[in-house]
């Protein structure tokens, strides 16, 4: 099953009150944040290479990048699968990430099929294709699906939120915040954006996405 789809600002008030009930900490960090952004994209092969070239970069370069492969028209798959690495470096992306851009337009993903799988069958898919790993599919199942109980816990961001508004004495490790997720079901999406928004204002920084 595909399970609930967030597609408008009231699944996400909706989301945001049902952790709130379930959740004291989650009632205090809303009373923070305020109402929670809806964050939806389209989905297909320019939100996943968006997420590529967004890896282990700041938000600034990865909007820089972008804007030079959209000018040079390599946003589109057919473009980036012909494209040179050295076309590709010449606009910013590594050896590496014009590597994972190539395969990820020649993976054929049918994009409009995914729609229609459950998290795990997405996940599964997306990350098989090289440079897309686990963070990187549940980022894409989340914004560009819409997916309401998909979570992150390899975000680095999201560790450090649940650390601060649990109160924990270390950073969660991925695995452990995964656990910790469960009881959030079935709105472990809004709770992303719920601890998101948290370490911004208890950072005053960006989170990661």
């Amino acid at each position: 099953m595909v399970g609930r789809i967030i597609a408008t600002e009231s699944c996400i008030s909706e989301g945001a009150a049902w952790l709130a009930a379930a959740e004291p900490r989650f009632a205090h960090a809303l009373a923070l944040t305020g109402p929670l952004p809806l964050r939806r994209r389209a989905d297909g092969f320019q939100a996943l290479l968006s997420s590529i070239v967004s890896q282990q970069v700041s938000v600034a370069s990865a909007n820089a990048i972008w804007a030079r492969l959209e000018a040079a028209g390599m946003t589109q798959a057919q473009a980036m699968a012909q494209a040179s690495d050295d076309a590709l470096r010449g606009l910013g992306l590594s050896r590496q990430k014009a590597r994972y851009g190539r395969a990820l337009a020649a993976a054929g993903i049918d994009y409009v099929g995914l729609r229609a799988l459950p998290n795990e069958a997405v996940i599964a898919e997306l990350v098989a294709v090289p440079g897309i790993g686990r963070w990187t599919a549940e980022i894409y199942a989340m914004f560009a699906l819409g997916r309401a109980d998909v979570f992150a816990p390899a975000d680095l961001a999201l560790q450090e939120a649940a650390r601060l508004l649990f109160g924990l004495e270390a950073r969660p490790t991925e695995r452990a915040l995964r656990a910790m997720a469960e009881n959030w079901t079935p709105w472990r999406a809004v709770a992303a954006r719920a601890l998101w928004a948290y370490y911004h204002i208890a950072k005053q920084r960006e989170g990661i996405w």
